[in-house]
């Protein structure tokens, strides 16, 4: 590790709800949501490079099934970065030790890649304003400015319109069963719920929120619904994203840990404290 290697958290996210009001011209969906950012995620090492290289090394706490170089979002939103600059001489190694799962709904794919934006903007100087790194950041996901941000928020739009947000620091316990769900897959369901009116956060408070997203996802995927049902067992058990992590909130690390221990065999997950600024 050299001196100039700047190491990063690249943060998990909860969607404490996820509601659909509708399907744009455009293919994609008007959403709300309250993003809760967690004290949990990979890890980022940048070192600028003399060169115009740009190498990525990945390594994990679980093995990987597959990660396609072509499209990693780390690596696009590297080169991103440099066209936006005027800098295509630019040059980075970049390593990520990856303990969000992929296909989890805790925005692993975007957090790494706003985290590379932001960091490399500063090893690079660049010199680009946040609202310019969000601008990028949506050209390579709808999750990727809340990271940017790096606050917790409510969201509506496609997910990039956000307000930044106080939430109470709780607990998680966040279960990730072993079956990657496709979001593609599940905004493709015809019997997806597409009609949700807009709240407020009042109604949020209220209990009156949910995950439009949870049925789908639980028809397609037997492992999520086995999960949602073994953890409601510990208190209200909610799906983040189009899944397949799920999660259930604590006023303290103590219970959480208490029903992690009684996990059933072969599942795995981490617990983690909500954060309000990254």
């Amino acid at each position: 590790m050299s001196d100039q290697t700047l190491t990063l958290l690249s943060p998990a996210k909860l969607n404490l709800f996820l509601h659909i009001l509708g399907r744009r011209d455009d293919g994609y969906h008007e959403l709300q949501s309250l993003f809760q950012l967690l004290d949990y995620g990979d890890v980022l090492e940048i070192n600028p490079e003399d060169s115009e290289l740009l190498s990525l090394h990945i390594t994990a706490e679980s093995p990987i099934k597959s990660i396609s170089m072509d499209d990693n979002l780390i690596l696009k939103a590297a080169q991103l970065l440099r066209k936006a600059s005027g800098k295509p001489n630019l040059g980075a190694s970049i390593s990520i030790t990856k303990r969000i799962p992929i296909g989890a709904g805790l925005g692993g794919g975007s957090s790494n890649a706003a985290i590379t934006l932001r960091g490399l903007n500063q090893v690079w100087q660049c010199g680009l304003s946040d609202i310019e790194l969000a601008k990028l950041g949506l050209q390579l996901g709808a999750d990727v400015p809340v990271f940017i941000q790096g606050k917790s928020a409510w969201a509506e739009g496609v997910g990039e319109r956000l307000v930044p947000i106080e939430i109470e620091p709780y607990w998680y316990l966040v279960i990730t069963p072993d079956c990657p769900v496709s979001t593609a897959r599940i905004f493709s369901q015809e019997n997806l719920t597409r009609n949700s009116p807009a709240i407020k956060m009042a109604d949020f408070l209220a209990g009156r929120a949910r995950n439009d997203c949870e049925k789908v996802t639980r028809n397609l995927y037997p492992e999520v619904d086995q999960v949602l049902n073994w953890l409601s067992q510990f208190g209200e058990a909610r799906m983040t994203g189009t899944g397949s992590a799920v999660f259930a909130k604590y006023e303290s690390e103590a219970p959480a840990r208490e029903v992690f221990a009684n996990c059933p065999s072969g599942l795995k997950g981490f617990i983690a404290k909500g954060i309000n600024s990254h």
